[in-house]
């Protein structure tokens, strides 16, 4: 039998995968369990993404690594571009159905937190929530021994050439990037001589602005449906989503913006 469009996709199985637990359903509920199964799939493609990047740094390829990065700002736009549809459910159907979720709560996306490490977020308190499954535990703990795609800028960049300090390059990775005078230096230097570099620069800029966008509209969607209530799982909701907007991930590169 020849391969199908049904069978490649596996579209029988992917359109039997959400299952409102509602009665009736609520007309809301598939809306909210298909935008977020959607989210998954974006963040699965994102982490593959990343991880081409990374290995497009260690190989030299700088074609891949713009290729990479501009596929992966794509998507960011379609992550923020959803939040359209989300808002489109109000209060009062959202409350129709908010305590079916129980105890699930988006803080419990393996996914999430795995793009978060790879970008260079290492908080062990971020992963400790996953400690009663082992094989996510197991997953997002071995990363947090692994270079972050930050730490694999900074060993291409070692590999051109360039001076890069050594509590970088021999940094333990199991700590959040955090910003170095000297290495902004080095940046700086970058900036005003090496144009292909300072794109790749400007890449991670766009990456991290295009994440903390998506932050912002997340919370503005969390506060305009449940306001000030504790989020579901027992997180604090939109006062946690809050404090997470304009933290950046590559510090280093907004703090020479006043030097340049």
């Amino acid at each position: 039998m020849p391969l199908t469009y049904q069978k490649y996709l596996n579209l029988p199985q992917l359109l039997n995968l959400q299952e409102p637990r509602s009665d009736g359903p609520e007309q809301d509920e598939l809306l909210f369990i298909i935008i977020h199964q959607v989210y998954e799939l974006w963040f699965k493609q994102i982490i593959h993404e990343v991880k081409f990047i990374q290995n497009s740094m260690d190989n030299n390829h700088q074609a891949d690594i713009f290729h990479g990065f501009k596929r992966v700002l794509s998507i960011l736009k379609v992550l923020v571009s959803q939040t359209d549809v989300l808002e489109t459910m109000t209060p009062v159907a959202f409350s129709s159905f908010r305590d079916r979720l129980e105890t699930s709560s988006g803080f419990q996306s393996v996914q999430f937190r795995e793009l978060e490490i790879l970008l260079g977020k290492r908080d062990l308190n971020l992963i400790s929530r996953f400690q009663t499954n082992d094989e996510e535990y197991k997953l997002l703990s071995e990363l947090f021994q692994k270079p972050s795609l930050w730490d694999s800028f900074n060993q291409y960049l070692k590999r051109e050439g360039y001076n890069v300090p050594d509590e970088l390059i021999k940094k333990d990775f199991s700590k959040s990037t955090q910003s170095s005078s000297e290495h902004q230096q080095l940046l700086i230097e970058i900036y005003r001589e090496r144009s292909n570099l300072m794109e790749i620069c400007e890449r991670f800029v766009d990456l991290d602005e295009g994440l903390q966008e998506w932050r912002y509209r997340h919370v503005k969607m969390v506060e305009r449906t449940i306001g000030i209530k504790m989020g579901t799982g027992g997180s604090s909701g939109m006062e946690y989503l809050k404090a997470t907007v304009f933290t950046p991930l590559f510090p280093d590169l907004w703090e020479i913006r006043c030097h340049l």
